[in-house]
């Protein structure tokens, strides 16, 4: 049974969709105005994870991932670099979709960018001016907090602790109203802004953050939906904001399940530039990294589970993915007898699904596969593997990787001038003609292979 640990109700939840088999789930996006840091890929890949187990378990997926293309910081970055907002934004919209594919996160089905949703955001907005949610200061419209009784429900906080600022989350800029707690829906146009801004019913201005997420995700998702996601930081105010003005404007519940990846520190400090601790996925691609070592690193701890990233850890991860990339090259080669391998396949699937049922417990189902492949090796080691239980084993993780994103299991027989070269070479040493076996050993390294000889005979490895 499918359970979540949900914020809003602070405990693990059974998943029920609104429509059976199918699911609907928002992500709340990157701001484009700079590289995304290995904190937010944290959370897209959890998000990834979560995506792909819920169509391993059978469930269609629509996501939709929004882009944060006006805000403060890309208007202030894009005057500074002298260039347009949508020019300025493009360099790293980019950037962020080359990122997801190195990653191996799976691209979800809608992109909307908020600066192509203004109408969508000013007809939300005038249905809270109706419903009586707003008021204007100065050509801004503000969304008055005290108009919605359940504010706080996502995180759980109370009035008196918005008062005082919700523990110095509160954003001054964006909360010296009528009252402190409340938020702008849209802000009017000052000189600051440059030419960024739209001419509205609303006047002449932009939209504010949080009601940019609200009109792109009831757009594309409907105005009560399955699931939304988002780093730890986002609870507050952010989402609370979004469940304020949704459920206001429509008077429908928004959102059924909320989830939250939680932070990540470097070296067991917060990331900053000035320490030097502060990577982007090109800092750590230009340092030799692989890319699914970086992936392995991010998911393999819980995501409810703070994650202290270091150098050493992501080596470590570099060990863990080629232990894996080795041994679905290895089991390929199996030929043995005599061991069934169907019982503890099935055992492995078991407890691989039984983790991540329960709130996508990632080292459970890792756990589960390194004990797989230590049992099957050893059969391997044995000869006691067959061919056809070396093709179960690896249908079975061609099926665990549609969920890890970190294999690429190769079916495909082997390149005939590398077979070529391992028969030549078996043969010269055999024949005890070793100075021809080495030569050999190089040209299948040129061919982008190492062997090991073991005792159970020569063992290919990718490069």
């Amino acid at each position: 049974m499918l359970r979540f640990y949900n914020t809003l109700t602070r405990q693990k939840d059974v998943f029920q969709p609104l429509e059976p088999g199918q699911v609907r789930m928002y992500t709340c996006g990157p701001t484009v105005y700079n590289y995304p840091h290995i904190g937010n890929y944290r959370a897209y890949i959890f998000e990834d994870v979560l995506r792909r187990y819920l169509k391993y378990r059978g469930y269609q997926v629509t996501q939709v991932m929004n882009l944060t293309d006006v805000e403060d910081k890309t208007i202030r970055d894009s005057q500074k670099a002298g260039m347009t907002l949508s020019d300025f934004t493009a360099i790293y919209s980019k950037a962020f979709f080359e990122d997801l594919q190195t990653l191996t996160i799976e691209p979800a089905e809608c992109y909307p960018a908020a600066t192509e949703h203004i109408p969508e955001m000013v007809a939300i907005i005038q249905q809270l001016q109706e419903r009586g949610y707003t008021y204007t200061i100065d050509g801004s419209i503000y969304y008055r907090i005290d108009r919605f009784p359940d504010y706080g429900k996502l995180a759980h906080l109370d009035a008196e602790t918005l008062q005082h600022g919700a523990s110095g989350r509160v954003d001054n800029d964006e909360y010296a109203k009528d009252d402190m707690r409340d938020f702008a829906l849209w802000k009017s146009w000052t000189p600051d802004d440059g030419d960024v801004y739209w001419e509205t019913p609303l006047g002449k201005g932009r939209p504010g953050w949080h009601i940019e997420c609200s009109a792109m995700s009831m757009k594309y998702l409907g105005k009560h939906f399955d699931i939304h996601t988002g780093g730890e930081d986002n609870i507050f105010p952010h989402h609370e904001n979004e469940i304020a003005q949704s459920e206001a404007a429509t008077g429908e519940s928004f959102v059924n399940y909320w989830l939250h990846c939680r932070h990540l520190l470097v070296d067991n400090q917060k990331m900053s530039k000035s320490m030097g601790n502060f990577y982007t996925l090109r800092d750590l691609l230009d340092k030799g990294f692989k890319p699914k070592s970086i992936r392995y690193a991010l998911l393999s701890i819980h995501y409810r589970q703070p994650l202290n990233f270091t150098l050493e850890g992501l080596h470590a991860a570099d060990q863990a993915v080629q232990r894996l990339l080795d041994f679905a090259q290895h089991v390929r080669t199996a030929q043995g007898a005599g061991f069934d391998v169907t019982p503890l396949l099935a055992e492995t699937q078991q407890r691989f699904e039984e983790a991540l049922d329960d709130d996508l417990n990632m080292s459970g189902a890792l756990g589960a596969i390194f004990e797989m492949v230590r049992e099957v090796n050893r059969a391997i080691a044995q000869g006691q593997l067959s061919a056809a239980g070396a093709a179960q084993v690896t249908a079975l993780l061609e099926c665990f990787d549609t969920v890890l994103g970190l294999l690429t299991v190769d079916q495909a027989p082997l390149d005939q001038v590398v077979e070529r070269l391992m028969e030549e070479r078996q043969q010269a040493r055999k024949s005890r003609d070793f100075a021809r076996a080495d030569v050999l050993r190089e040209q299948l390294r040129e061919h982008g292979y190492v062997v090991e000889d073991t005792p159970q005979g020569p063992r290919l490895k990718r490069l």
